[in-house]
């Protein structure tokens, strides 16, 4: 039987699958990470299968070849893969229905499902002590949750087309709002309305610290400043594939765009460069499911792909970083200055205080859902 069986599920509708389908199949560097059993140590040595729930398509097919098949030869432990757009409703109809069908999956802790999930006892603590030393050590404690851990971060970020500015392009927000020094048409998520506030901040001087709560003074001012860029906006992009074909066909000169997307085609050879100044960054995480029908394996396949040289082969070949910092001495050279886990660009981001946006203000909305009306109310104008 093959080490790895597709189950597809139905989805409501295409989201983050679309935005991680990327670079992983671009990216020419061999691969890293060659399990052995020997490898896997005794303490993740396995029978049966694990299963495993993630978004699909070219994302899905990387991370079995060069996550869950070196996990199979290391542990004796089969992978069995589903795909879903959102995890979190097909969890949800799970626990109603009383069966837990998945051991593992992918969540995004910015969405509402996950607080009630977790609140309501969805994900079973992770056993850190099947890591080994090299993977507590390179994951930082923010991303070592007791019921989740971070599994990649997701960026936008400023890029722009370095065949107009072959010298010195811009190196932050404040130069995309500088049309002056920085000519050109600019390009905006239509539906970010949460980075595109943190841009317009950024912008306008507020550093990263102040960004992770969005009062209402500072949504003022962030519609105040994104004012001032609106009429350069030639179009607000609504998916993330936009980003790059209006880029390098001159539609754009600079625009907001997620990480993998341009690290996909800066491996292809395309003209643009990332601007790491400002970035702001979320997290989705690898749950274990409470209930699950192979909880112990789903354990230890969490150890493994946190390992430092199994999280070098996902982030080479997803496209998308793991939080192992230990990962990056593994890495080709020249794809490390493209990722947020480069200490370097990590010192620019700005991470969001995810459970703040979660809480509810006295009208019963969340601060997200206040922040989001505010904006599109704004947008309509």
């Amino acid at each position: 039987m093959s080490d790895h069986v597709s189950r597809k599920l139905p989805s409501r509708r295409v989201s983050r699958r679309t935005v991680l389908q990327s670079s992983a199949a671009m990216l020419s560097a061999p691969l890293i990470a060659k399990a052995t059993a020997a490898f896997g140590q005794e303490k993740l040595a396995g029978t049966g299968e694990v299963v495993v729930c993630s978004y699909g398509g070219l994302f899905t097919e990387n991370l079995r070849k060069h996550v869950s098949t070196p996990f199979t030869k290391a542990t004796g432990i089969r992978v069995v893969d589903v795909t879903a757009d959102e995890a979190e409703p097909q969890i949800k109809a799970m626990r109603g229905a009383g069966r837990i069908d998945w051991d593992i999956a992918f969540v995004n802790a910015f969405w509402p499902a996950y607080s009630q999930l977790s609140q309501a006892g969805a994900f079973m603590p992770i056993d850190y002590s099947l890591w080994d030393d090299e993977a507590l050590k390179g994951v930082p404690e923010y991303a070592r949750n007791t019921h989740a851990v971070v599994g990649y971060s997701g960026s936008q970020l400023l890029v722009y087309d370095e065949r107009l500015f072959p010298k010195s392009g811009p190196k932050n927000w404040a130069d995309f709002w500088n049309i002056k020094e920085f000519p050109g048409p600019r390009g905006f998520a239509a539906n970010s309305y949460l980075a595109d506030i943190a841009f317009a901040l950024s912008a306008d001087g507020v550093t990263q610290k102040g960004l992770w709560r969005l009062t209402d003074d500072m949504v003022d001012r962030a519609l105040r400043k994104l004012d001032e860029i609106r009429p350069h906006i030639t179009k607000w992009w609504t998916a993330a594939g936009e980003t790059i074909p209006l880029l390098v066909n001159g539609e754009y000169a600079m625009t907001s765009s997620f990480d993998g997307r341009a690290l996909a085609a800066i491996k292809k050879g395309m003209p643009i460069r990332m601007v790491w100044d400002g970035a702001s960054l979320t997290d989705n995480h690898w749950t274990i499911l409470e209930g699950g029908p192979n909880s112990a394996n789903a354990q230890k396949f969490i150890a493994f792909v946190n390992r430092a040289e199994i999280a070098a082969s996902f982030t080479q070949w997803t496209g998308y970083p793991g939080p192992n910092l230990n990962q990056l001495k593994y890495l080709p050279a020249e794809l490390v200055p493209l990722l947020s886990i480069n200490p370097d660009n990590a010192a620019k981001l700005v991470r969001y205080d995810a459970p703040w946006f979660l809480e509810s203000r006295p009208d019963g909305k969340s601060n997200a859902e206040h922040i989001q009306e505010r904006f599109l109310a704004w947008r309509a104008q």
